[in-house]
């Protein structure tokens, strides 16, 4: 039986509940890999959704020519939207087919999917709602990563945990993933990133839900595949959105959803060091112009804001690290009218 073929635009209706476990590669140039990821899907997986993601090399065209595999479906985007609109769209229509696990894995080879068991078996279990790779858990991986790419990763992973919450985690653009679908349907979709920073806005949204988020790890693959990305064109975008991230999610979390000792210490923190970084400088800057030391109280003055508003950020800070979601979210959900 050979792949079916569909439009991301014309989804097919649901074909009921036999599929449960689905499997979502978005491709973009991966004629020369994608057979060999194909091939080594595992038997527990359902259903397999290709997305062509306008791609020259007409990777579509090529699985539906050469795949053999029934539970192939071949998905298209007349043009290049980017891997979070390819991801989506696999999510939509594996939702649309009653996939209650939904894994996403690239088709450049990176990713074993004979490791697809271990990312969905915590969500079976009740023990997470989304299992995502950690590329840095064994050293013999680490020193596998490119220079550049393990650095990059490192900072990422910095800045993620302040921006998602999530600061148990590492490796937080690996986009070897599973979610249950039940997570999907609470998140608003239409505002979930197009491009790559998808895994990132992700993590965000699934912390905005106080989702619990479980790192799986495995090792790195890497051939001779090549990036389509340029690193000098993500500095902005990825420090804009995780800052972005960072502030919504304390008001959302510290002071619309809830509000406690630590909603104020993350106001007050802040405030009280910039006042005695401030008038620390002017008083420097007065006493300078005048030629005079400044006075004992001065400096106090200064000194203890700075003193006190870092202990209150600490503070925050310590009990947002500690404030991790412990407890699965979707097995407390209600199963849509056709879930099995």
């Amino acid at each position: 039986m050979a792949p079916k073929s569909g439009t991301a635009q014309d989804i097919n209706s649901a074909k009921g509940n036999a599929d449960k476990i689905a499997v979502v590669i978005p491709c973009y140039r991966e004629t020369r890999l994608i057979a060999d990821v194909l091939s080594a899907v595992p038997a527990c997986v359902d259903q397999i959704y290709c997305i062509d993601d306008g791609c020259p090399d007409k990777t579509g065209e090529y699985v539906e020519r050469t795949a053999t595999d029934p539970r192939i479906t071949v998905l298209r985007h007349e043009d290049n939207q980017g891997v979070g609109a390819a991801t989506l769209t696999g999510y939509r229509q594996a939702m649309a087919d009653g996939a209650r696990i939904i894994v996403k894995i690239d088709g450049d080879g990176q990713m074993d999917p004979t490791l697809i068991p271990r990312f969905i078996e915590p969500i079976q279990l009740g023990l997470a709602d989304y299992t995502k790779g950690n590329r840095f858990f064994q050293p013999d991986s680490v020193r596998a990563m490119p220079a550049g790419r393990l650095i990059g990763n490192a900072v990422l992973s910095f800045l993620n945990k302040f921006s998602s919450g999530y600061w148990h985690i590492f490796d937080p653009t690996n986009g070897y993933c599973a979610i249950h679908s039940s997570l999907l349907q609470l998140m608003p979709m239409e505002k979930l990133d197009r491009s790559y920073l998808f895994e990132t806005e992700m993590l965000y949204r699934l912390g905005t839900l106080r989702a619990v988020v479980v790192d799986i790890p495995h090792m790195s693959i890497y051939g001779d595949e090549q990036s389509h990305l340029v690193p000098s064109r993500m500095i902005w975008p990825l420090l804009s959105r995780h800052t972005s991230n960072f502030f919504r999610r304390i008001f959302y979390n510290y002071f619309l959803r809830d509000f406690s000792v630590a909603s104020l210490e993350w106001v007050l923190g802040p405030i009280l060091m910039l006042f005695g970084v401030i008038f620390g400088v002017l008083s420097w800057v007065n006493a300078t112009s005048q030629g005079v030391a400044a006075t004992a109280g001065t400096v106090m003055i200064a000194a203890l804001p700075i003193v006190i508003g870092l202990n209150l950020f600490l503070s925050a800070l310590n009990f947002d690290i500690a404030n991790q979601p412990r407890t699965a979210l979707h097995p407390k959900l209600p199963k849509a009218p056709d879930a099995p």
